[in-house]
């Protein structure tokens, strides 16, 4: 059995395309190297989980403690955003993640966000991490510098925003979408209709 032809017969087309196609993997590095960032986020949770346990607990107020916790969420938060990128990014821009496909531990997303949905999940990650970083600050009113913190609760909202734009965006482009494939669907069987009276 033959191969199926390409596309094009163009020999130098064929080679250009099938080069440009291989350069995904040129992302393929990107994301083995968040990998190892988010073995330093791992090493760093556990100097702040040791801090709190052998320190914080004990001679700190409980303030300092509820402070401790908030940094560990911060991280962990980090560490959930740096693997989504991993996983939703490869798998939208370079290759499936075969090892995963038969996994009863596979994430139930994985596969399932594309570059929208990728979009969405980053900024709710930010808007998270935002969150707890300005819990941190207010949890220390003394060491609050409003200029610097007037900053950050910006920042915060632009990432608020900005989220909601997204997600206004990607509803409106859905909406689109459906439309235009009900309208498809509408004119294949007005035509499907007339087709048999076409004929007589």
């Amino acid at each position: 059995m033959s191969a199926p032809e390409h596309p094009s017969g163009n020999p130098v087309t064929r080679v250009v395309e099938s080069m440009l196609f291989a350069s995904r993997w040129l992302l393929a590095p990107l994301y083995v190297g968040l990998v190892i960032g988010l073995v330093v986020i791992v090493v760093r949770f556990g100097f702040e989980l040791w801090h709190l346990v052998s320190v914080t607990a004990w001679v700190e107020e409980s303030s300092a403690i509820v402070l401790g916790v908030l940094a560990l969420l911060d991280i962990a938060l980090l560490g959930n955003l740096i693997l989504i990128v991993i996983f939703a990014g490869y798998e939208n821009f370079v290759s499936k993640i075969g090892a995963a496909e038969n996994s009863e531990d596979r994430p139930h997303w994985m596969g399932h966000v594309d570059f929208s949905g990728l979009k969405i999940k980053l900024i709710g990650s930010l808007v998270a991490i935002s969150v707890i970083e300005l819990l941190q600050d207010f949890m220390q009113p003394e060491d609050i510098k409003w200029q610097q913190e007037s900053w950050r609760i910006g920042l915060h909202l632009t990432f608020v925003i900005s989220g909601v734009l997204f997600a206004l965006m990607d509803w409106i482009a859905d909406k689109r979408k459906i439309a235009l494939d009900t309208h498809e669907h509408t004119l294949k069987a007005v035509a499907d209709l007339q087709a048999p009276s076409s004929e007589v």
